[in-house]
């Protein structure tokens, strides 16, 4: 659909949604039919359009006017990191970081799965035979690539995870594979794997991880994190496909801001809405609807299951895939659809729902198209509250299909990646509850094929807001530095 008609629909779908109110950072969602009320500024509405990319004058994003990028690390050619590394593709979640001098130094997960070698060293890897894992790049804020290693390999499916402000990035695998499960919905094999998969794993801004997981924090279909420096819990969200998914709270044994990294051993808790168990949190719900939250123990969060190695294991994956979530469930917790993005601000973590927001499933699964009937959610958990509170859900396709990855700018702005078949955009939503366009994938192959529909991810600022860097995440991933007057759209 063009850009203006687009808006258009936006405009009419959102007026009709309504919108929720918030305390913190959020002042208060509205629809973006009122924007224009008496005493309101005109909400952001920037016209995009199509603008050459400066590594080599290809149109690869629609852009508002004035606004630049740069790409690289893009893997539909062959791509070799400073440490002999063959890139992989898959780019996803993301953090920035400070560098040397006036670079940013980003940690990059590669959502690669299935079993085989890993990339890299294959002594230092987790599990050799498993293919994802992170690297690590020096960049100028125009683009311009410094320096880049491995950081993290011998993973699986590193989909998202969180920027830490003591200066780690949380990895995170959204699988559970491992030679101790059948095989997942690829049907390949996971007997070459050597190791247990599904946990989260540290990878310091300043060089490797050290390969270890942090067990206690679960193993599930982790995709992202946000840590609370002040409660001193880590937030977890769980993108179980064909399941119901849970949101997540990891405690651990000693506070990392003062000893410098996430320790192993704490404990995991699970969210129920007091008062009601099981509330199906994916289907469709009132505007500004709001729970009270406790939270409800993970006995055996890290379970590794019988399996003799060479041989295919019995646990079957939708066991491995629930074990989990069903302690949760039994004692109360609720139901979400796909959580993905997570980002913590001023003391409330915003989370998407991917699919949330249509008519209740009729089971906790497993569900053939996916758990949830809507185009999505945005969540967000007050954390001295303890309240949970919704504040977008989608009405349909054409205005919000399928929010993935999530971030703040550094004016309260939330700016959300999508992730769906047709148009993908990058868009903001504003403290006012308005949603607007950020940019377009106009993405083509080299052969000229139309990439129009590979997800954006990973997107996150460079320290003081100048750049975003946002990823696309496909076999062959690229990234991108994106820069302009953020101020003037509302960013």
């Amino acid at each position: 659909m063009p850009d203006l008609n687009r808006r258009a629909v936006l405009r009419g779908a959102a007026a009709a949604a309504g919108g929720a109110v918030l305390g913190g950072p959020f002042l208060g969602f509205v629809a973006r039919g009122e924007a224009g009320a008496v005493g309101r500024r005109p909400a952001p509405d920037p016209v995009l359009g199509p603008v050459p990319d400066l590594r080599d004058g290809k149109v690869r994003l629609h852009l508002p006017e004035g606004f630049q990028y740069r790409s690289f690390h893009d893997t539909e050619f062959p791509v070799v990191l400073d440490d002999g590394t063959a890139l992989p593709g898959r780019h996803d979640g993301m953090g920035a970081f400070r560098g040397r001098g006036d670079t940013v130094r980003l940690v990059r997960n590669h959502e690669v799965a299935g079993p085989g070698s890993a990339f890299g060293d294959a002594s230092a890897a987790y599990d050799p035979m498993a293919k994802g894992g992170t690297t690590s790049i020096e960049v100028t804020r125009y683009g311009e690539v410094r320096r880049a290693w491995t950081s993290l390999n011998g993973t699986m499916m590193n989909c998202s995870g969180g920027q830490m402000p003591w200066g780690s990035w949380i990895s995170c695998e959204e699988t559970v594979n491992g030679p101790d499960v059948k095989p997942d919905f690829t049907g390949v094999s996971n007997v070459p794997l050597t190791q247990p998969h599904g946990l989260i794993f540290e990878v310091p801004v300043d060089g490797q991880s050290d390969r270890t997981p942090i067990t206690a924090a679960g193993r599930f279909c982790h995709e992202s994190v946000a840590y609370d420096p002040k409660g001193g819990h880590l937030y977890l969200t769980e993108d179980n496909f064909g399941f119901a998914s849970g949101f997540y709270r990891y405690t651990p044994p000693a506070d990392p801001m003062t000893c410098g990294r996430l320790a192993d051993g704490g404990r995991l808790q699970m969210l129920a809405v007091r008062g009601r168990r099981n509330v199906d949190l994916a289907a469709a719900q009132p505007p500004g609807a709001t729970y009270p939250v406790e939270w409800v123990d993970i006995d055996d969060p890290a379970p590794q299951f019988p399996y003799t190695p060479g041989v295919e294991a019995p646990t079957l994956q939708d066991v491995a895939l629930t074990y989990v979530a069903r302690q949760g469930w039994l004692q109360g917790a609720a139901y979400f659809a796909r959580l993905e993005g997570a980002a913590y601000d001023k003391g409330v973590v915003y989370f998407t729902a991917t699919q949330g927001g249509g008519p209740a499933e009729t089971s906790t699964g497993p569900i053939g198209d996916g758990y949830g009937n809507g185009s999505g959610q945005v969540w967000a958990y007050d954390c001295r509250s303890e309240t949970l509170r919704l504040v977008y859900e989608s009405p349909g396709k054409s205005t919000l299909d399928f929010p993935d990855n999530v971030t703040t700018s550094p004016r309260g702005t939330l700016v959300v990646c999508e992730d769906n078949s047709v148009d993908n955009y990058i868009r903001g939503l504003t403290p006012r509850g308005e949603l607007f366009d950020i940019a377009l994938n106009r993405l083509a192959s080299r052969t000229g094929a139309d990439r129009s529909n590979d997800e954006f991810a990973g997107s996150t600022f460079s320290p003081g807001g100048h750049t975003l860097f946002v990823n696309i995440q496909a076999t062959a991933g690229m990234t991108f530095a994106i820069w302009g007057n953020w101020a003037r759209i509302g960013i």
